[in-house]
Protein backbone atom coordinates (compact mmCIF):
# COMPACT_ATOMS: atom_id res chain seq x y z
CA UNK A 1 0.00 0.00 0.00
CA UNK A 2 1.18 3.55 -0.94
CA UNK A 3 1.70 6.52 1.32
CA UNK A 4 -1.27 8.12 -0.79
CA UNK A 5 -3.51 4.50 -0.72
CA UNK A 6 -2.90 4.60 3.27
CA UNK A 7 -3.83 8.39 3.29
CA UNK A 8 -7.05 7.63 1.70
CA UNK A 9 -7.80 4.66 3.98
CA UNK A 10 -7.76 6.48 6.98
CA UNK A 11 -9.28 9.87 6.01
CA UNK A 12 -12.58 10.64 7.73
CA UNK A 13 -14.95 13.53 8.10
CA UNK A 14 -14.21 15.31 11.72
CA UNK A 15 -17.65 13.53 13.25
CA UNK A 16 -16.45 9.95 11.93
CA UNK A 17 -12.88 10.54 13.61
CA UNK A 18 -13.66 11.70 16.93
CA UNK A 19 -16.35 9.10 17.57
CA UNK A 20 -13.09 7.14 19.10
CA UNK A 21 -13.30 9.49 22.28
CA UNK A 22 -15.15 7.69 25.25
CA UNK A 23 -16.22 9.23 28.37
CA UNK A 24 -13.39 9.88 30.99
CA UNK A 25 -10.36 9.60 28.44
CA UNK A 26 -7.74 12.56 28.43
CA UNK A 27 -7.97 13.87 24.87
CA UNK A 28 -4.56 16.21 23.91
CA UNK A 29 -4.80 19.53 21.54
CA UNK A 30 -0.88 20.35 21.36
CA UNK A 31 -0.07 23.93 20.98
CA UNK A 32 -0.76 27.19 19.33
CA UNK A 33 -1.49 26.81 15.50
CA UNK A 34 -1.45 23.08 16.27
CA UNK A 35 -5.21 23.60 17.79
CA UNK A 36 -7.32 21.57 15.60
CA UNK A 37 -10.21 23.52 14.98
CA UNK A 38 -12.78 21.55 13.09
CA UNK A 39 -12.29 18.02 15.74
CA UNK A 40 -12.52 20.36 18.71
CA UNK A 41 -15.86 21.72 17.35
CA UNK A 42 -17.08 18.01 16.09
CA UNK A 43 -16.21 16.94 19.97
CA UNK A 44 -18.22 19.42 21.16
CA UNK A 45 -21.51 18.34 19.04
CA UNK A 46 -21.14 14.70 20.59
CA UNK A 47 -21.17 16.65 24.53
CA UNK A 48 -24.56 15.42 25.25
CA UNK A 49 -22.85 11.67 25.05
CA UNK A 50 -19.99 12.09 26.85
CA UNK A 51 -19.15 12.83 30.62
CA UNK A 52 -15.54 14.04 32.15
CA UNK A 53 -13.70 14.23 29.07
CA UNK A 54 -10.19 16.09 29.81
CA UNK A 55 -8.65 18.05 27.56
CA UNK A 56 -5.07 19.68 27.73
CA UNK A 57 -3.47 22.20 25.53
CA UNK A 58 -1.46 25.52 25.47
CA UNK A 59 -1.08 29.08 23.82
CA UNK A 60 -4.89 28.18 22.04
CA UNK A 61 -5.51 31.14 20.32
CA UNK A 62 -9.68 29.74 20.58
CA UNK A 63 -12.60 29.75 20.65
CA UNK A 64 -12.55 26.03 22.38
CA UNK A 65 -16.14 24.48 21.39
CA UNK A 66 -15.76 22.46 24.05
CA UNK A 67 -15.96 24.88 27.02
CA UNK A 68 -18.00 27.76 25.08
CA UNK A 69 -20.66 24.86 24.24
CA UNK A 70 -20.57 23.36 27.89
CA UNK A 71 -20.37 26.60 30.20
CA UNK A 72 -21.69 24.23 33.14
CA UNK A 73 -18.23 22.24 32.12
CA UNK A 74 -20.28 19.24 33.04
CA UNK A 75 -18.94 17.30 29.79
CA UNK A 76 -15.44 18.69 29.22
CA UNK A 77 -12.67 20.19 31.71
CA UNK A 78 -9.85 21.92 29.72
CA UNK A 79 -6.53 22.11 31.14
CA UNK A 80 -3.64 24.46 30.00
CA UNK A 81 0.25 24.38 30.01
CA UNK A 82 0.66 27.91 29.52
CA UNK A 83 -2.21 30.65 29.03
CA UNK A 84 -2.97 32.91 25.84
CA UNK A 85 -5.34 35.59 26.37
CA UNK A 86 -7.71 33.53 25.71
CA UNK A 87 -7.39 30.61 27.51
CA UNK A 88 -6.44 33.81 30.28
CA UNK A 89 -10.12 34.37 30.34
CA UNK A 90 -11.19 30.67 30.79
CA UNK A 91 -9.24 30.61 33.72
CA UNK A 92 -10.88 33.68 34.93
CA UNK A 93 -14.78 32.47 34.74
CA UNK A 94 -13.43 28.83 36.12
CA UNK A 95 -13.42 27.09 32.70
CA UNK A 96 -9.58 26.41 32.40
CA UNK A 97 -7.64 24.71 34.83
CA UNK A 98 -3.66 25.83 34.71
CA UNK A 99 -1.09 23.05 34.92
CA UNK A 100 1.85 24.61 36.57
CA UNK A 101 5.49 23.29 34.83
CA UNK A 102 8.93 24.31 33.01
CA UNK A 103 8.69 23.97 28.86
CA UNK A 104 11.72 21.58 28.89
CA UNK A 105 10.33 18.77 31.13
CA UNK A 106 6.63 19.14 29.22
CA UNK A 107 7.86 15.75 27.07
CA UNK A 108 9.14 13.74 30.31
CA UNK A 109 5.76 14.47 32.19
CA UNK A 110 4.00 13.14 28.93
CA UNK A 111 6.13 10.27 28.94
CA UNK A 112 6.13 9.44 32.94
CA UNK A 113 2.66 10.67 34.43
CA UNK A 114 0.61 11.10 31.79
CA UNK A 115 -2.11 9.06 30.51
CA UNK A 116 -3.49 10.64 26.65
CA UNK A 117 -5.58 8.55 25.24
CA UNK A 118 -6.35 10.40 21.87
CA UNK A 119 -4.27 13.30 20.58
CA UNK A 120 -5.37 15.70 17.77
CA UNK A 121 -3.38 17.85 16.26
CA UNK A 122 -3.16 20.01 13.43
CA UNK A 123 -0.88 19.69 10.59
CA UNK A 124 0.63 20.46 7.40
CA UNK A 125 -0.59 18.71 3.99
CA UNK A 126 1.42 15.04 3.54
CA UNK A 127 4.34 15.12 1.49
CA UNK A 128 5.16 12.54 -0.96
CA UNK A 129 7.49 10.19 1.45
CA UNK A 130 3.69 10.11 3.79
CA UNK A 131 4.87 13.18 5.89
CA UNK A 132 3.23 15.96 8.15
CA UNK A 133 4.69 18.75 9.65
CA UNK A 134 3.86 19.99 12.69
CA UNK A 135 4.64 23.15 11.96
CA UNK A 136 4.77 26.42 14.54
CA UNK A 137 4.00 23.58 17.46
CA UNK A 138 6.36 21.06 16.84
CA UNK A 139 8.22 21.77 20.15
CA UNK A 140 5.68 19.61 22.09
CA UNK A 141 3.60 17.56 19.40
CA UNK A 142 5.67 14.65 19.15
CA UNK A 143 6.28 13.79 22.03
CA UNK A 144 2.00 14.06 22.98
CA UNK A 145 1.65 12.19 19.63
CA UNK A 146 4.14 9.24 20.82
CA UNK A 147 2.44 8.85 23.88
CA UNK A 148 -0.95 8.83 22.49
CA UNK A 149 -3.32 5.36 22.48
CA UNK A 150 -4.97 6.99 19.30
CA UNK A 151 -4.07 10.15 16.94
CA UNK A 152 -5.81 12.17 14.82
CA UNK A 153 -4.35 14.74 12.73
CA UNK A 154 -6.65 17.49 11.09
CA UNK A 155 -4.80 18.71 7.98
CA UNK A 156 -4.65 22.30 7.57
CA UNK A 157 -3.05 23.72 4.60
CA UNK A 158 -2.24 26.96 5.79
CA UNK A 159 0.32 25.63 8.35
CA UNK A 160 3.64 25.65 7.32
CA UNK A 161 6.57 23.06 6.84
CA UNK A 162 9.33 24.13 9.01
CA UNK A 163 12.70 21.57 8.84
CA UNK A 164 13.98 19.56 11.90
CA UNK A 165 15.95 19.29 13.64
CA UNK A 166 14.19 16.65 15.07
CA UNK A 167 10.83 15.60 15.85
CA UNK A 168 8.87 18.12 13.40
CA UNK A 169 6.77 15.31 11.34
CA UNK A 170 4.80 12.20 11.73
CA UNK A 171 4.20 9.37 9.48
CA UNK A 172 1.17 8.00 8.19
CA UNK A 173 1.65 5.25 9.36
CA UNK A 174 1.68 6.30 13.06
CA UNK A 175 -1.48 7.88 12.61
CA UNK A 176 -5.40 6.05 12.85
CA UNK A 177 -7.47 8.76 11.07
CA UNK A 178 -6.89 11.70 8.89
CA UNK A 179 -9.45 14.94 8.46
CA UNK A 180 -9.26 18.16 6.19
CA UNK A 181 -9.99 21.84 6.83
CA UNK A 182 -8.34 22.70 3.91
CA UNK A 183 -6.80 26.35 3.97
CA UNK A 184 -7.70 27.45 7.71
CA UNK A 185 -6.01 31.29 8.64
CA UNK A 186 -3.37 30.78 11.61
CA UNK A 187 -3.57 32.55 13.94
CA UNK A 188 -1.27 35.37 13.78
CA UNK A 189 0.69 37.74 16.87
CA UNK A 190 2.49 40.48 15.23
CA UNK A 191 5.23 42.15 17.04
CA UNK A 192 3.87 45.56 18.54
CA UNK A 193 6.11 48.45 17.93
CA UNK A 194 8.52 49.89 20.21
CA UNK A 195 7.40 51.95 22.52
CA UNK A 196 9.69 54.64 24.11
CA UNK A 197 9.74 52.63 27.33
CA UNK A 198 10.82 49.62 25.51
CA UNK A 199 13.59 51.26 23.58
CA UNK A 200 15.20 52.78 26.50
CA UNK A 201 15.36 49.13 28.15
CA UNK A 202 16.91 47.96 24.71
CA UNK A 203 19.28 50.97 25.31
CA UNK A 204 20.34 49.43 28.51
CA UNK A 205 20.94 45.57 27.19
CA UNK A 206 22.74 46.49 23.83
CA UNK A 207 26.09 47.22 25.20
CA UNK A 208 25.88 44.22 26.70
CA UNK A 209 25.32 42.17 23.03
CA UNK A 210 27.96 41.67 21.22
CA UNK A 211 28.45 40.69 17.48
CA UNK A 212 28.05 36.94 16.71
CA UNK A 213 25.79 36.57 19.90
CA UNK A 214 23.16 34.22 19.96
CA UNK A 215 19.76 35.61 20.58
CA UNK A 216 16.86 34.05 22.49
CA UNK A 217 13.41 36.44 23.16
CA UNK A 218 10.63 35.75 24.90
CA UNK A 219 6.98 35.46 24.40
CA UNK A 220 5.19 38.48 24.53
CA UNK A 221 5.56 42.52 23.29
CA UNK A 222 8.47 43.35 25.35
CA UNK A 223 10.91 41.10 23.92
CA UNK A 224 9.57 41.10 20.61
CA UNK A 225 9.52 44.46 20.49
CA UNK A 226 13.60 44.51 21.36
CA UNK A 227 13.92 42.33 18.18
CA UNK A 228 12.71 45.31 16.08
CA UNK A 229 15.06 47.49 17.89
CA UNK A 230 17.76 44.75 17.60
CA UNK A 231 16.98 45.08 13.79
CA UNK A 232 17.71 48.35 13.57
CA UNK A 233 21.11 48.31 15.87
CA UNK A 234 24.13 48.35 14.56
CA UNK A 235 24.80 44.68 15.41
CA UNK A 236 25.47 41.56 12.78
CA UNK A 237 25.79 38.10 12.37
CA UNK A 238 23.68 37.13 15.13
CA UNK A 239 22.26 34.12 15.28
CA UNK A 240 19.20 32.39 16.94
CA UNK A 241 18.48 29.43 19.54
CA UNK A 242 15.23 30.24 21.33
CA UNK A 243 11.99 28.66 22.56
CA UNK A 244 9.92 30.52 20.55
CA UNK A 245 10.22 31.93 17.73
CA UNK A 246 8.24 35.40 16.58
CA UNK A 247 8.30 38.76 14.46
CA UNK A 248 11.61 40.07 16.14
CA UNK A 249 13.40 37.19 14.58
CA UNK A 250 12.32 38.09 10.84
CA UNK A 251 12.90 41.99 11.12
CA UNK A 252 16.26 40.72 12.19
CA UNK A 253 16.78 38.27 9.26
CA UNK A 254 15.09 40.76 6.93
CA UNK A 255 18.06 43.55 8.25
CA UNK A 256 20.61 40.89 7.96
CA UNK A 257 21.34 41.24 11.41
CA UNK A 258 20.39 37.41 11.72
CA UNK A 259 22.67 35.33 9.82
CA UNK A 260 23.64 32.27 12.52
CA UNK A 261 27.28 31.92 10.66
CA UNK A 262 28.78 32.33 14.05
CA UNK A 263 27.24 30.16 16.43
CA UNK A 264 28.97 27.39 18.31
CA UNK A 265 25.69 24.80 18.40
CA UNK A 266 23.80 24.59 14.82
CA UNK A 267 26.37 26.83 12.53
CA UNK A 268 24.25 28.62 10.24
CA UNK A 269 20.75 27.37 11.40
CA UNK A 270 18.60 29.22 13.44
CA UNK A 271 17.23 27.10 16.41
CA UNK A 272 13.75 26.79 17.59
CA UNK A 273 11.07 25.28 19.07
CA UNK A 274 7.75 26.74 18.75
CA UNK A 275 6.79 29.43 16.61
CA UNK A 276 3.47 32.16 16.84
CA UNK A 277 3.56 35.69 14.32
CA UNK A 278 1.97 37.38 11.18
CA UNK A 279 1.70 35.73 8.23
CA UNK A 280 5.67 37.07 7.13
CA UNK A 281 6.66 35.05 9.95
CA UNK A 282 4.90 31.84 8.56
CA UNK A 283 5.71 31.94 5.08
CA UNK A 284 9.63 33.00 5.97
CA UNK A 285 9.81 29.43 7.82
CA UNK A 286 8.07 27.50 4.97
CA UNK A 287 10.59 24.95 4.74
CA UNK A 288 13.72 26.91 5.01
CA UNK A 289 16.99 25.39 5.04
CA UNK A 290 18.33 27.92 7.33
CA UNK A 291 16.29 27.06 10.15
CA UNK A 292 15.85 23.55 12.52
CA UNK A 293 12.87 22.94 14.65
CA UNK A 294 13.78 20.40 17.49
CA UNK A 295 11.62 19.18 20.93
CA UNK A 296 11.23 21.50 23.51
CA UNK A 297 13.34 19.09 25.72
CA UNK A 298 16.11 19.69 23.46
CA UNK A 299 15.79 23.46 22.89
CA UNK A 300 15.22 24.49 26.42
CA UNK A 301 17.35 22.38 27.74
CA UNK A 302 20.34 24.48 30.13
CA UNK A 303 23.03 22.18 29.23
CA UNK A 304 22.39 22.65 25.55
CA UNK A 305 21.57 26.29 25.68
CA UNK A 306 24.48 27.14 27.63
CA UNK A 307 26.49 25.23 24.26
CA UNK A 308 25.89 28.54 22.54
CA UNK A 309 28.56 31.30 23.21
CA UNK A 310 27.94 34.61 24.08
CA UNK A 311 23.85 33.14 24.61
CA UNK A 312 21.79 36.45 25.51
CA UNK A 313 18.31 35.55 26.74
CA UNK A 314 15.76 38.04 26.53
CA UNK A 315 12.89 37.78 28.27
CA UNK A 316 9.77 39.94 30.12
CA UNK A 317 8.58 39.57 33.32
CA UNK A 318 5.53 41.35 35.46
CA UNK A 319 6.79 42.28 38.64
CA UNK A 320 10.55 41.58 41.33
CA UNK A 321 10.50 42.07 44.75
CA UNK A 322 14.02 43.53 46.71
CA UNK A 323 15.34 40.13 47.32
CA UNK A 324 15.64 39.16 43.42
CA UNK A 325 12.82 36.90 42.99
CA UNK A 326 10.81 37.57 39.83
CA UNK A 327 7.28 37.14 38.55
CA UNK A 328 6.61 36.97 34.92
CA UNK A 329 2.83 34.56 34.81
CA UNK A 330 0.51 36.40 37.81
CA UNK A 331 -1.21 38.73 39.32
CA UNK A 332 -1.59 37.64 42.57
CA UNK A 333 -3.44 34.38 42.37
CA UNK A 334 -4.84 35.05 38.92
CA UNK A 335 -3.04 33.12 36.51
CA UNK A 336 -1.55 35.17 32.98
CA UNK A 337 0.77 33.03 31.41
CA UNK A 338 3.18 30.49 32.36
CA UNK A 339 6.78 29.83 33.63
CA UNK A 340 7.33 28.41 30.25
CA UNK A 341 11.25 28.40 29.38
CA UNK A 342 12.04 31.59 31.09
CA UNK A 343 13.48 29.50 33.89
CA UNK A 344 15.38 27.11 31.05
CA UNK A 345 17.08 30.26 29.60
CA UNK A 346 18.17 32.25 32.55
CA UNK A 347 20.24 28.98 33.97
CA UNK A 348 21.45 28.32 30.28
CA UNK A 349 22.36 31.51 29.20
CA UNK A 350 24.01 32.18 32.87
CA UNK A 351 26.02 28.87 32.13
CA UNK A 352 26.79 29.65 28.23
CA UNK A 353 30.83 31.59 28.22
CA UNK A 354 29.78 34.98 28.12
CA UNK A 355 26.33 34.47 28.62
CA UNK A 356 23.95 36.75 30.00
CA UNK A 357 20.31 36.79 30.72
CA UNK A 358 18.22 39.81 31.36
CA UNK A 359 14.49 39.77 32.32
CA UNK A 360 12.70 43.11 31.62
CA UNK A 361 9.45 44.89 32.59
CA UNK A 362 8.08 48.63 32.74
CA UNK A 363 8.99 50.31 36.46
CA UNK A 364 5.20 50.97 36.93
CA UNK A 365 2.00 49.03 35.74
CA UNK A 366 -1.62 50.95 35.79
CA UNK A 367 -4.24 48.62 37.17
CA UNK A 368 -8.18 48.93 36.07
CA UNK A 369 -8.81 51.86 38.18
CA UNK A 370 -6.12 53.82 36.53
CA UNK A 371 -4.15 53.67 39.86
CA UNK A 372 -0.01 53.24 39.05
CA UNK A 373 1.83 51.31 41.02
CA UNK A 374 5.46 49.97 41.25
CA UNK A 375 6.53 46.76 39.10
CA UNK A 376 9.12 46.52 41.87
CA UNK A 377 8.01 45.96 45.40
CA UNK A 378 8.77 44.69 48.64
CA UNK A 379 8.05 41.33 48.43
CA UNK A 380 6.06 39.59 46.05
CA UNK A 381 3.49 38.36 48.77
CA UNK A 382 0.77 36.08 46.86
CA UNK A 383 2.28 36.68 43.06
CA UNK A 384 3.84 33.29 41.86
CA UNK A 385 7.59 33.11 41.89
CA UNK A 386 8.45 32.34 38.16
CA UNK A 387 12.35 32.91 38.34
CA UNK A 388 13.66 32.21 42.25
CA UNK A 389 15.84 34.91 43.89
CA UNK A 390 19.01 32.12 43.99
CA UNK A 391 18.91 31.99 39.94
CA UNK A 392 18.02 36.37 38.62
CA UNK A 393 20.76 37.69 36.72
CA UNK A 394 20.47 40.89 35.27
CA UNK A 395 16.87 42.67 35.74
CA UNK A 396 16.45 45.89 33.63
CA UNK A 397 13.92 48.67 33.39
CA UNK A 398 13.82 51.92 31.81
CA UNK A 399 16.02 52.96 34.60
CA UNK A 400 18.57 50.96 34.00
CA UNK A 401 20.04 47.17 34.52
CA UNK A 402 21.25 45.47 37.20
CA UNK A 403 22.87 42.54 37.86
CA UNK A 404 21.82 40.43 40.88
CA UNK A 405 24.18 37.65 40.61
CA UNK A 406 25.98 36.96 44.11
CA UNK A 407 24.43 40.18 45.57
CA UNK A 408 23.66 40.27 49.13
CA UNK A 409 20.28 41.63 50.59
CA UNK A 410 21.16 45.01 50.99
CA UNK A 411 23.19 44.94 47.74
CA UNK A 412 20.25 43.69 45.87
CA UNK A 413 17.56 46.14 47.71
CA UNK A 414 19.58 49.16 46.54
CA UNK A 415 20.04 48.08 43.19
CA UNK A 416 16.66 47.39 42.56
CA UNK A 417 15.56 50.27 44.07
CA UNK A 418 17.48 52.12 41.35
CA UNK A 419 15.35 50.71 38.79
CA UNK A 420 12.39 51.93 40.29
CA UNK A 421 9.68 54.63 39.32
CA UNK A 422 11.65 57.79 41.33
CA UNK A 423 7.44 58.13 42.58
CA UNK A 424 7.99 55.00 44.51
CA UNK A 425 11.88 54.79 45.56
CA UNK A 426 11.51 56.55 49.29
CA UNK A 427 8.20 54.09 49.92
CA UNK A 428 10.43 51.20 48.94
CA UNK A 429 13.57 52.33 51.00
CA UNK A 430 11.17 52.38 54.11
CA UNK A 431 10.28 49.43 53.68
CA UNK A 432 13.72 48.18 53.10
CA UNK A 433 14.79 49.47 56.40
CA UNK A 434 11.32 47.52 57.76
CA UNK A 435 12.89 44.09 56.33
CA UNK A 436 16.61 44.58 57.78
CA UNK A 437 18.04 44.98 53.92
CA UNK A 438 19.13 48.35 54.31
CA UNK A 439 22.23 49.78 54.89
CA UNK A 440 22.30 53.11 56.88
CA UNK A 441 25.45 53.68 54.24
CA UNK A 442 23.26 53.13 51.28
CA UNK A 443 22.50 55.43 48.71
CA UNK A 444 19.19 57.75 48.92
Amino acid sequence: MSVFDEYRFKLRTPEEAVRIVRSGDWVDYTSNNGFPAALDAALAGRKEELRGVKVRGNLLPGPLQIVEQDPEGTHFVYNTWHCSAYERTLCDRGRAYFTPMIFRNNAWYYENFLTVNVAMAAVSPMDRHGYFHFGGSLGVSRAILEKAERVILEVNEAIPRIRGGEGEAIHISLVDYVVEAGWRPLWELPSPPPSETDRAIAGHIFPHITDGATVQLGIGGMPNALGELIAASDLKDLGMHTELCSDGYLAMAKAGKLTNTRKSLCRGKGVLGLAIGSRALYDWLDDNPGIAGYPLSWVNDPAVIARNEHMISINGCLKADLYGQIGAESAGTRQISGTGGQLDFVTGAAMSPGGKAFLCMRSTYTDRQGTVHSSILPSLGGDIVTTPRSQAYYLVTEYGAANLAGRSTWERAEALISLAHPDFREELIKKAEEQRIWLPSNKR
